[in-house]
């Protein structure tokens, strides 16, 4: 975005905040948007239509009557996707204040189809109806018929800009999340660099004609920046973009933006895109995505279950079901079911997530199993850590994965991390949350480093002249796996009459319904009989004998209490043993083990089982527990059926530079310093 760009946006929308502030008193500051925004995409409109307004009248004047269907016609005439056959326009409706809202309402009816199923995602009749009560109506169209919002003078990336900007107004004084509806340009011009960055050669042929899709899409800034971008490499390329949004006045805005741009606006789709595929069975060479962070999907959580239960692997969600409270694995999955067979030029995806789909659920969870599912199918290209305060809603630190299934040859088998995390220029006005930006010459650097497939450490600015560089590593899709192994060790017990054992046992509710002579009985009884032995069923059977001693019918909770109260753990005892001599394990001494995978790639198979019992998984777990464990716990030992294959990708702890403390010296002298300025402020107070 240019300075000038910049200026014509904030000036536009000044102007409209200021409209905005005619509405105080009569609505709530968290309701201006829904007056505001469907009027910011009327006069759009009004302005696009405006010079071709006549001849579309008159077309449809002489045609009345001899053709049935005049929408191509008189789109033609238009010159857009869509026209209005009304006789009003902005200027003629405040010309007659009276009729106004009768005449506004005809002048939205009288959009064709594409353009009136924009309006009314916002329900606009409502607010037309509530302007008129209020006596509001006249007020702010006659404002609104003074901005010129025409092409020639706002042009469709400086809109673009002006719809997020006003969102991004309303949102804060809704308390909502500007965030989801938009994603700051120098993030989306990144992630498209890197989606297009293997492609120059298809992109700048004559007639290129591409597809790329947003699930989760907001105004389409994503998509606008991808087609822009597209046309800088070759004008005469062609861009056709797909997406689906949630939320109805955003979807208008993006629909509404696109048929301004020559797109086909029914290429976006209204609705959830995890219970309502609005594309399904589509394919296409890009995809890109900002979803919310940690997006909630109980709403849709059946829909989705179904789907995942029934079609499996042929489905959007076989591959697993990340925990109920964020669905951004769906986002992904869904955006990889369309991607295109290799054989048909294959796909490239570009989503931005927060921290937890990197490492976020233990070996064997949904989270896990979608890891490895991508990255032993060898999908995952890359992974970008972009600077904390990027984004409007947030100030954590993001991330954007790219995704692949056409990688080139020197990257299949490999994971690029790129830490852009000290990549940025503090803004001089922070927006929400957002106070940093990544300038443009700093996405060459990170483009540069992606394309140059190279480690490197990157520095700090002090190491680069106050120009900090990005950091690069690579490795093998296989460095991201481990085994979860079980470890377990024998249970040693021994049993003994104690004090605090007979403490325990009276204090049990089953025993203290005894009399007091049947509990003394039975505890003397014990005490005489219980020795060391070798298993519980020995133990067992002296409290049965000892409770019907006493006369007492010899329960199970009863039995159960005796043995715990008299049971104690004894490092120095033999290994408790099953009936068929098989030693028991302590739950208390359990442990779990991390054990890098072999070093060896493999094929994403939905059942590992077969994979856990081969010779190179229990070499790698019989090596870790020679060199980890057996020289502390000899007598430790491997439950197999147990054992889990787990993914993660710990990308802050690849990059992580030990920086040594201060001396102690260096400290101590500054204390004592800090002591010596309070006693001299304390001397002043006193004085």
């Amino acid at each position: 975005m240019t300075l000038g760009d910049s200026h014509t946006i904030q000036n536009h929308a000044a102007f409209i905040w200021q409209v905005a502030d005619l509405l105080r008193g009569d609505y709530k500051q968290s309701e201006y948007g829904k007056v505001i925004l469907p009027l910011t995409v009327l006069r759009r409109l009004d302005c696009v239509l405006e010079p071709t307004k006549q001849a579309v009248l008159d077309r449809m004047a002489q045609l009345a009557g001899k053709v049935h269907n005049l929408d191509p016609i008189l789109q033609k005439e238009a010159g857009e996707q869509f026209y209005n056959t009304s006789r009003f326009d902005f200027a003629t409706l405040i010309a007659a204040p009276d009729d106004l809202a009768d005449n506004l309402k005809h002048y939205v009816a009288s959009f064709s189809t594409s353009a009136r199923d924009v309006l009314d995602k916002f329900d606009f009749t409502t607010q037309i109806n509530r302007l008129d009560r209020s006596g509001l109506l006249y007020l702010v169209m006659s404002r609104f018929a003074e901005v010129d919002l025409h092409p020639d003078k706002v042009s469709n990336i400086e809109m673009g800009y002006l719809y997020e900007e006003l969102i991004r107004r309303f949102s804060e004084l809704s308390n909502e999340t500007a965030g989801e509806h938009f994603t700051p340009r120098e993030v989306i011009r990144l992630m498209v660099d890197l989606l297009f960055i293997e492609d120059d050669d298809q992109l700048t042929k004559p007639g290129a004609i591409k597809t790329i899709y947003d699930g989760a899409c907001g105004t389409g800034g994503m998509l606008s920046v991808a087609e822009d971008r597209l046309r800088e490499l070759n004008p005469a390329a062609k861009l056709q973009v797909y997406g689906q949004e949630l939320n109805a006045e955003t979807y208008a805005i993006c629909r509404s933006d696109m048929m301004l741009k020559g797109q086909d606006a029914t290429n976006i789709a209204y609705g959830n895109s995890f219970s309502e595929d609005g594309h399904p069975g589509l394919k296409v060479d890009y995809s890109i995505q900002n979803p919310p962070f940690g997006v909630e999907w109980k709403k849709v959580a059946d829909a989705v279950k179904d789907e995942h239960n029934q079609r499996g692997l042929a489905g959007r969600f076989g591959a697993g079901l990340p925990r109920i409270n964020d669905g951004s694995f769906l986002f992904l999955q869904n955006a990889i079911s369309k991607m295109k067979p290799v054989a048909d030029g294959g796909s490239r995806v570009a989503i931005v997530f927060n921290g937890s789909p990197l490492f976020t659920g233990a070996a064997g969870s949904g989270e896990s199993e979608i890891r490895r599912w991508i990255i032993e199918n060898d999908w995952l290209e890359a992974v970008v850590a972009l600077p904390d305060q990027l984004f409007y809603n947030t100030g954590i630190s993001t991330y954007f994965w790219v995704v692949t299934n056409r990688k080139d040859p020197e990257r299949r088998g490999k994971v690029q991390l790129i830490d852009a995390r000290n990549c940025f220029v503090k803004m001089r006005k922070s927006l929400g949350e957002k106070r940093k930006q990544i300038s443009d010459h700093q996405i060459a650097d990170i483009v540069r480093a992606y394309g140059e497939f190279t480690e490197v450490n990157g520095g700090s600015a002090d190491d680069n002249g106050g120009d900090p560089k990005p950091s690069v590593k690579i490795f093998p899709n296989e460095a991201f796996g481990f085994l979860r192994i079980t470890v377990e060790r024998p249970l040693r017990l021994r049993w003994e009459v104690t004090d605090e054992g007979v403490e325990a046992l009276r204090a049990d509710k089953k025993f203290a319904k005894l009399t007091e002579d049947d509990q003394n009985s039975i505890i003397a009884d014990l005490g005489h009989s219980i020795r060391s032995h070798e298993t519980d069923d020995e133990l067992c059977d002296l409290a049965k004998t000892a409770l019907k001693r006493a006369g007492v019918d010899a329960k199970k909770p009863l039995v159960d209490a005796i043995v715990d109260a008299f049971t104690i753990r004894d490092p120095d005892a033999d290994p408790v043993t099953d009936s068929k001599g098989n030693v028991q394990p302590d739950p208390d001494l359990r442990d779990n083990e991390n054990v890098p995978l072999p070093a060896k790639p493999v094929t994403y198979e939905a059942d590992v089982d077969g994979r856990l019992q081969t010779i190179e998984y229990r070499s790698a777990i019989d090596d870790y527990m020679t060199a980890e464990v057996h020289p502390y716990v000899p007598d430790a030992w491997v439950d197999h059926d147990k054992t889990k294959i787990g993914y993660e990708i710990p990308l802050t702890r690849h990059f992580y530079t030990y920086t040594p403390p201060r001396p102690l010296a260096e400290i101590d002298a500054e204390i004592k310093q800090l002591e010596t300025e309070i006693q001299d402020l304390l001397a002043e107070v006193t004085e």
